[in-house]
């Protein structure tokens, strides 16, 4: 295996340090939970000093979205050679911060120098869960995402961008790779994201097995699942601790995935009962030891070495 395959660059999504007021407030109906105390600025020097070599963002770390913000973003990431990638939403069922068109979404990344957008489909899906891979009523929204991802490929072409679809909560692997097939693109891709399948009660390893031939970009994330006299429970762990082989899954991008050139890590944290001055440490804690097991157990990034 050549070296640029074992060392694949390693990059964050901002969602990571959500408690900060990064990414997303995911989870909330109508407030935006967590207060924005740090910026995109301090993300990227974090980059630099915790050895990544870039940085997954949304909007929401974009604000304020005026010319001169993003210009500025562009120019820093760029003097302190962080790549960007950005991501984006249809129909975000929590925080409409992040929802974007297409063309508009490429128009953003373009802005702030990142060459590729990941985006989420919010496929509203029926219940009971079970067994609706491919429902029609999930199917009839998958062809709506198609016409919109057909219309904006003469942009994406015309600005050299790569597009991502993420199997995000809401669907299946074997959907992911039929809109990918479907449009039939070399610089569309699918985004295997290694949680998002227990949350529509698919198999980790399976969902990885059937997107990999189609993947161009990943989000790396690790669960630990309890059973208690509630239920069973999938908990946001540092990557490395939980009951997700993500060692494993690197290793089949690296062999199996060409397509992929760059992993992207995505802690979630327990809070618990703790302050949010006390869970955003541990948050930050938590990120640092898993960009230090992916570097040094598992050999990704290039930063440094």
């Amino acid at each position: 295996m050549n070296n640029d395959r074992l060392h694949l660059p390693l990059g964050m999504h901002s969602y990571t340090l959500h408690l900060s007021g990064f990414g997303e407030s995911w989870g909330f109906d109508s407030e935006h939970a967590f207060e924005k105390v740090r910026d995109i600025f301090w993300l990227i020097d974090r980059a630099v000093e915790w050895g990544l070599d870039g940085l997954h963002v949304t909007n929401v770390d974009l604000e304020p979205m005026t010319p001169e913000n993003l210009a500025k973003i562009k120019a820093e990431a760029k003097a302190k050679n962080v790549y960007l990638e950005l991501n984006a939403s249809f129909n975000a069922p929590c925080d409409p911060r992040v929802n974007a068109t297409v063309e508009g979404a490429l128009r953003t990344a373009e802005a702030i120098g990142a060459d590729l957008v990941k985006f989420s489909l919010d496929i509203e899906r029926p219940r009971p869960l079970y067994g609706t891979c491919m429902h029609p009523k999930v199917m009839v929204q998958l062809a709506d995402r198609y016409e919109k991802f057909r219309a904006a490929i003469p942009l994406m072409e015309q600005l050299g961008m790569t597009m991502s679809i993420e199997n995000h909560c809401d669907t299946y692997a074997d959907e992911v790779v039929w809109l990918v097939k479907a449009l039939d693109h070399p610089s569309i891709g699918a985004c295997i994201d290694t949680i998002n399948p227990l949350c529509v009660l698919e198999g980790v390893e399976s969902a990885v097995e059937k997107m990999i031939p189609y993947a161009n970009c990943c989000h790396l994330c690790d669960n630990a699942l309890r059973i208690d006299h509630n239920g069973t429970h999938s908990i946001g762990v540092p990557v490395g601790t939980g009951d997700i082989d993500c060692a494993h899954i690197v290793q089949q991008f690296r062999e199996r995935s060409p397509r992929m050139k760059r992993i992207t890590l995505e802690n979630e944290c327990e809070v618990g009962t703790m302050s949010i001055e006390e869970a955003r440490e541990k948050e930050i804690e938590a990120c640092i030891g898993t960009i230090k097991y992916l570097r040094d157990v598992v050999g990704l990034g290039v930063r440094g070495r």
